[in-house]
């Protein structure tokens, strides 16, 4: 099945003139397992959390940098939901939503949301001037870069536009 949103998403994306990068690796569940296949890769590595507002019933994708650390509580704050109300979404959820189960979390994916899931992005991503930002691609045997204006040119095609913010502040 995987294989087949992989498909899809490259179809998708080249119908928007992008040629991503793509670089196959051994099955990965934690970016810190991920690290040393695409290490070589120069560019912004991602961390996704595919979070919900358990009051709102709203669901969230966040990006951030692969090396950051996201304290949920703070995040709710920064995005102004109810303190303490944002969890992990089951993986039940996150196959309804995004076509992809644990591990495989990814913005790419949202191709796949008919506009449930709000995304949040890291500003690094667009401001650390980075040549190529990299998710996986509905698989966490692989790794897909796209330069950031491809990103966002994608993320508008699918009808997300990012809530940015600023971690560092």
């Amino acid at each position: 099945m995987s294989g087949d949103l992989q498909q899809q998403l490259l179809n998708y994306l080249q119908g928007l003139g992008i040629q991503p990068v793509c670089v196959e690796h051994p099955e990965v569940f934690t970016v810190e397992e991920m690290m040393p296949h695409v290490q070589h890769l120069e560019g912004a590595h991602s961390k996704n959390l595919f979070l919900k507002d358990k009051k709102k019933k709203s669901l969230w994708l966040v990006t951030v940098l692969h090396d950051r650390q996201v304290n949920l509580n703070d995040l709710a704050k920064k995005l102004k939901v109810g303190g303490g109300n944002l969890r992990f979404a089951d993986e039940a959820l996150m196959l309804e939503k995004l076509k992809v189960g644990q591990g495989c979390a990814t913005p790419l994916a949202l191709f796949c949301d008919g506009g449930d899931v709000k995304f949040v992005l890291d500003a690094k991503f667009l401001e650390g001037g980075y040549s190529r930002v990299y998710f996986h691609p509905m698989t966490n045997a692989a790794t897909m870069g796209l330069t950031p204006d491809e990103f966002l040119t994608f993320l508008k095609k699918t009808g997300h536009d990012p809530i940015i913010i600023h971690f560092d502040e």
